[in-house]
């Protein structure tokens, strides 16, 4: 299958464009830097926010299918950025685009800041509701809808990724497992919120896997793309300490609790687990002890 693949640099996008290739699928890498994976694929350096350069890719790979990851990523400001509203309209151009040259298929992402997150239940596709928060999830949203009245209109199949937390190499520093690696890779204490809300946690390289299987599958509607299992903070950032042999390290509520987050955001995976056939290859332990590693490696560098 001819995939084109935007993001294909990005946190994400490097370990989808590796799961794709691994299956051996004519993958066409969409971004503004050169991916950093190795393989036999097509690089184009595009910005798809200028004006025809959707259009322009589209028409000149002519993909069977469409697996979009680029957005705003920028840790910190991409809640609020404005460029959540262009992001949405280059998707729609891109995803419209595509469809004239002949793709049946069209994946976008979102995010678990979509829904509406129930106090006492996991966030399901088919039955939580959506609310809006920041101008991210609600240009996210936005988006989604667009795409699913445009895939009706042309008989495009599409579907919906909906990411929950993802950790693990090259992330931005200042997330949260990278944050507390790099504080014990120094010997530093490990400062943290009192850690009582409650995530769902998945390695980035599952959550590129899992990507590459729901664009290969012929799964429509949202999907969540997570690990489904239930972890508040602290107990991530005790395991992590543990994991180093740092338990010393570890300063739970010397942060301030960040104010209105919710309590509970977890994902009910049955879609992704049933549908799209993706288990997680990864446990928690081995995810987190090769951030430790990797963090540890950049901090020697420094």
């Amino acid at each position: 299958m001819r995939i084109l693949l935007t993001g294909a640099s990005g946190f994400i996008g490097r370990h989808a464009l590796a799961a794709l290739l691994a299956a051996g699928h004519e993958v066409h890498a969409v971004s503004r830097a050169h991916p950093s994976v190795e393989g036999d694929y097509a690089w184009h350096g595009v910005d798809l926010l200028a004006p025809g350069q959707a259009a322009a890719i589209a028409g000149s790979v002519k993909p069977e299918c469409v697996l979009h990851l680029a957005w705003c990523v920028e840790h910190g400001r991409f809640w609020t950025d404005p460029a959540n509203a262009a992001w949405r309209e280059a998707t729609l151009a891109l995803a419209g685009s595509a469809a004239d040259a002949g793709a049946r298929r069209f994946v976008g992402t979102g995010t678990c800041y979509e829904y509406d997150w129930p106090a006492n239940a996991n966030c399901d596709e088919r039955a939580t509701p959506v609310a809006a928060h920041t101008p991210y999830d609600t240009s996210k949203d936005e988006c989604r809808r667009a795409l699913d009245a445009l895939a009706r209109e042309s008989g495009l199949s599409f579907a919906w990724a909906r990411l929950f937390f993802l950790y693990g190499a090259d992330e931005a520093p200042g997330r949260l497992v990278a944050s507390v690696a790099r504080a014990i890779a120094r010997g530093e204490p490990a400062a943290c919120s009192s850690g009582l809300v409650v995530r769902d946690f998945m390695d980035v390289r599952d959550a590129g896997a899992a990507l590459a299987a729901l664009a290969l599958s012929d799964v429509e509607g949202p999907v969540n793309v997570a690990s489904g299992e239930a972890l508040s903070i602290a107990e991530l950032v005790t395991r992590l300490v543990a994991l180093a042999g740092r338990p010393d390290l570890i300063r739970l509520g010397a942060l301030p609790d960040r104010a209105g987050e919710p309590p509970r955001i977890v994902a009910e995976v049955a879609r992704l687990r049933d549908e799209v056939k993706f288990r997680p290859a990864l446990s928690l332990d081995a995810g987190l002890r090769d951030a430790l590693a990797f963090w540890a490696s950049a901090e020697a560098q420094k």
